[in-house]
């Protein structure tokens, strides 16, 4: 293990950056976020949730995929793609991480979704281990260590220095070009970290929610559950939940016509809304209540029968924070599955 000064992280990135791009949680407009580093920017690695998971920087929120030009009856089709120059996503939180994983199986699943595998091939994952997690956050439950090594490289962070730890090859590389700035060292207080952190996880509100129930035999039974009329009545079907939601995935393509052309792009689309899968019949959920159950169904009940046990949540709590109706995956757990236990 290696260990660097929190007074000389600047030099850190600064280094990365000289051969990789290098995204990180930086503070702008009052919220945190992924953006390119660069000198003077306000990097926050202390903030434990940013607004947006860093799914956008492989799954963006809009994104070109090609572009039509017609002339008479001859279509051309023009390939937008750049080659993705490699770099590093450096901040991952556990919980992100393994929301990766959720979406590494839809898209990089045959037919593989190249504009995905782009960005994940060119990607350097560090994450960075919680040392305070909020009245939110319920990963545990998922069987997420919170403290643990996930990732190309994991780091941990405390008021001294942050702790650097090579997982993979593409993590040993990475190390290999900023070694010369660590020195060894950070065992214990690594260890000593991580103890004090899952003694507060283990206390937090969420910790111990019961996913018993969520099975793929008890489907009918959770699909034709009276609850959902009275947890749905209040859902305004804003889309909150999904664009928060680091393992959400659905999107919807659109054609715009522009003076050079035709462009092709995706974006990200709900389950929540009126319109989502929308056909010349009409749309197969007609209702919020069957919209509010397909998407908490699918989180705990579809993804993981077609996964191997993979919920497609990781208790992040971005949604337990964001939702204006106070309405979330935490409420569908208590209210079919039993709540917390003591």
């Amino acid at each position: 293990m290696l260990k660097i000064s929190k007074s000389n992280l600047n030099a850190l990135y600064a280094k990365i950056n000289e051969t990789m791009g290098l995204f990180i949680p930086i503070k702008k407009a009052g919220e945190v976020n992924y953006h390119v580093w660069g000198e003077g920017k306000e990097v926050s690695l202390e903030t434990l949730k940013t607004v947006k998971s860093p799914k956008n920087m492989f799954f963006p929120q809009t994104e070109n995929m090609m572009k039509f030009k017609t002339e008479g009856k001859n279509i051309e089709i023009i390939d937008v793609r750049d080659e993705k120059r490699p770099f590093v996503l450096f901040g991952v939180k556990p919980c992100d991480y393994k929301a990766i994983e959720v979406l590494d199986k839809v898209f990089l699943a045959d037919p593989v979704d190249t504009y995905y595998k782009a960005r994940r091939d060119a990607t350097t994952i560090v994450t960075l281990a919680c040392s305070k997690p909020e009245e939110s956050c319920f990963c545990k439950v998922f069987d997420i260590d919170a403290t643990g090594a996930y990732g190309d490289v994991t780091v941990w962070l405390d008021d001294e220095n942050l702790y650097w730890q090579a997982n993979t090859q593409k993590g040993e590389a990475l190390t290999a070009a900023v070694k010369e700035l660590f020195a060894d060292g950070g065992e214990e207080e690594v260890a000593a970290q991580q103890s004090a952190t899952k003694a507060i996880i283990d206390q937090l509100p969420f910790s111990n929610l019961d996913l018993s129930k969520f099975k793929p035999e008890n489907l009918n039974e959770l699909f034709d559950a009276t609850e959902w009329e009275e947890m749905s009545e209040a859902c305004l079907g804003c889309g909150t939940c999904t664009f928060v939601c680091p393992t959400c995935q659905c999107f919807d393509i659109r054609d715009f016509k522009t003076h050079e052309g035709v462009i092709r792009y995706r974006c990200w689309d709900s389950c929540m809304y009126s319109d989502f899968t929308l056909m010349a019949h009409g749309n197969s959920r007609t209702t919020q209540m069957q919209r509010f159950r397909q998407r908490f169904m699918h989180k705990l009940v579809y993804y993981p029968s077609q996964n191997d046990g993979l919920y497609s949540c990781v208790g992040c709590g971005r949604c337990v924070n964001k939702c204006p109706q106070n309405l979330n995956i935490v409420k569908v757990i208590k209210k079919l599955g039993g709540k917390a236990n003591d």
